[in-house]
């Protein structure tokens, strides 16, 4: 079957994130976001797309900061109260019935509850026509206890991450489950050594 280029998300599962800011008067917002990934294994950014008329554009080009939390399957109710278009100076928090996280590094609150949170400073912003692209740098990663294991992986059969497909009248909520199966990243180098080994050593949790 033959689809229109734009339903793309169709046969593309999408995580769903919640971007939460905070504007310059100190009035708190969250957001849903599925078009967002990480840039390149090796560095610290991460990139968003989003549309021109948004509240956490608006925030996040007034602060140069916001959170990226990371949801479980349990947070699918709450993708519509925080998508809604509510005025600037109402607290999102409030309206969605969920609880803040202090940040470590940043101004804006993290959303408790999720399973990992990525604080992040704006790094730049590339703008088209009819979308920008976000880049942010994770100036601190932070990922709850129960979720992560000393192989340095994220359970996700714990964490259930909350993720969606889009159909013709909707969006399908859904999560992933691991597999049991595992390659080490040098299986795709020469001589079977992966160039950034080192970088995980000495990063890796105590």
């Amino acid at each position: 079957m033959e689809l229109k280029p734009f339903k793309r998300e169709s046969v593309m599962p999408l995580p769903v994130a919640f971007i939460s800011t905070m504007s310059k008067d100190g009035i708190r917002n969250i957001a849903p976001y599925g078009c967002i990934m990480p840039v390149l294994r090796p560095l610290d950014l991460i990139c968003i797309a989003t549309a021109k008329r948004r509240d956490t554009l608006d925030n996040i080009r007034d602060t140069g900061e916001f959170v990226v939390n990371l949801a479980g399957d349990e947070f699918a109710d709450k993708v519509i109260p925080t998508a809604r278009a509510f005025p600037a100076d109402e607290d999102e928090f409030e309206i969605a019935g969920l609880e803040e996280k202090p940040s470590k590094r940043i101004r804006a609150p993290g959303i408790k509850g999720c399973y990992a949170w990525m604080e992040c400073e704006l790094f730049k912003m590339y703008e088209e026509t009819n979308y920008i692209l976000i880049m942010g740098k994770v100036v601190h990663l932070e990922v709850a206890d129960e979720v992560y294991g000393k192989d340095g992986l994220c359970n996700v059969n714990k964490a259930r991450p909350l993720m969606m497909m889009g159909a013709d009248k909707g969006m399908h909520f859904c999560t992933v489950e691991e597999l049991g199966k595992f390659e080490p990243f040098g299986a795709m180098f020469p001589k079977g050594k992966d160039p950034l080994a080192k970088m995980y050593e000495e990063n890796s949790s105590p």
